[in-house]
C-alpha cells in the first residue's frame, strides 16, 4: 500500500463502491464533470426514433447516452432490432432496455464495431444513434463498404469548463470532449499521469500534453478506474 495518499481527479462520475475500494489503497478521488450530455427531445428526433421502431433493423450504439436517450423515447416498447454495441457499460444498458437477445455483436471501439458489421456481410441500411460530436470512424468504414448509414443524433454534448487549483497524481478522461473542456482552463504538472478510456481520447490528450498516458484495455468507465487503481497500487 502507498505510504503517501494518491490524489486522483475523475472527469465524470464514478460508482461510489469503486471510490471506496480506491480509498482502501490510499487513493482519494475527486469527481468534477467537464461535460454534460442532454437528450434531444424535438419532434423530428421523436419521429425518427418512432420510424426506426417500426422496422426490423441493424442498430448501432457507441455511447451509453445514446442508449438512454432512445430508451427514454421508446418508453419500454421493444423494437425488433439487431443491436451492435460498444462493450461494457453501453452493452449492459442495451441489454437492460432492449433484451439480451437483441445484441448481435460487440467490440471495444467504434472502428472495430464497423469492421464486425462489414465482416458479417451486412448490406442493408444501418441506423446509428449517436451524439452531436460523434467520431467519423464507424460511418466512414460502413459507407466505404457500401453500407448505407442513417445517423440519428439523439443527444448533444455541452462543455462545462472548471478551473482546477489542486494538483493531482492522476487524471481520468472518458471522452475527447472532456479533454478539450479540461484543458481549456487548466494545465497539468509533468508528473501527472493521464488516463484515457480509449485511443481516440488519448489522441485528444496528446494535443494538449506530453505527459504519460495510460489507456484502458477495455471500454467502460469502471475499467479505466480499475486500470488507475492497478497503476497506483
Amino acid at each position: 500500500m502507498q505510504q503517501n495518499k494518491i490524489s486522483i481527479l475523475s472527469t465524470r462520475p464514478i460508482d461510489e463502491s469503486l471510490i471506496e475500494e480506491a480509498k482502501q489503497l490510499n487513493i482519494e478521488t475527486d469527481v468534477i464533470s467537464f461535460i454534460e450530455t442532454e437528450a434531444i427531445h424535438t419532434i423530428e428526433v421523436q419521429q425518427e426514433i418512432e420510424n426506426a421502431l417500426l422496422h426490423s433493423a441493424a442498430v448501432v450504439f457507441t455511447s451509453m447516452n445514446a442508449v438512454e436517450a432512445v430508451a427514454d423515447e421508446l418508453q419500454e416498447q421493444q423494437p425488433d432490432w439487431r443491436i451492435y454495441s460498444i462493450g461494457n457499460t453501453t452493452q449492459k444498458l442495451a441489454k437492460k432496455y432492449f433484451g439480451e437477445h437483441s445484441i448481435a455483436g460487440t467490440a471495444n471501439s467504434a472502428a472495430e464495431l464497423a469492421e464486425l458489421i462489414v465482416e458479417e456481410g451486412y448490406d442493408e441500411e444501418v441506423i446509428f444513434f449517436c451524439g452531436d460530436q460523434r467520431r467519423d470512424e464507424l460511418p466512414d468504414i460502413l459507407r466505404n463498404n457500401d453500407i448505407e448509414v442513417n445517423e440519428i443524433v439523439v443527444y448533444e454534448t455541452v462543455a462545462v469548463p472548471h478551473k482546477v487549483e489542486k494538483q493531482y497524481h492522476g487524471i481520468l478522461f472518458f471522452s475527447p470532449s472532456a479533454v478539450e473542456s479540461f484543458f481549456s482552463n487548466n494545465k497539468v504538472k509533468e508528473s501527472t499521469v493521464l488516463f484515457a478510456i480509449g485511443n481516440t481520447t488519448a489522441k485528444a490528450i496528446k494535443k494538449f500534453s506530453n505527459n504519460k498516458i495510460i489507456i484502458s484495455n477495455e471500454p467502460g468507465k469502471d475499467s479505466l478506474f480499475q486500470k488507475m487503481m492497478e497503476y497506483f497500487s
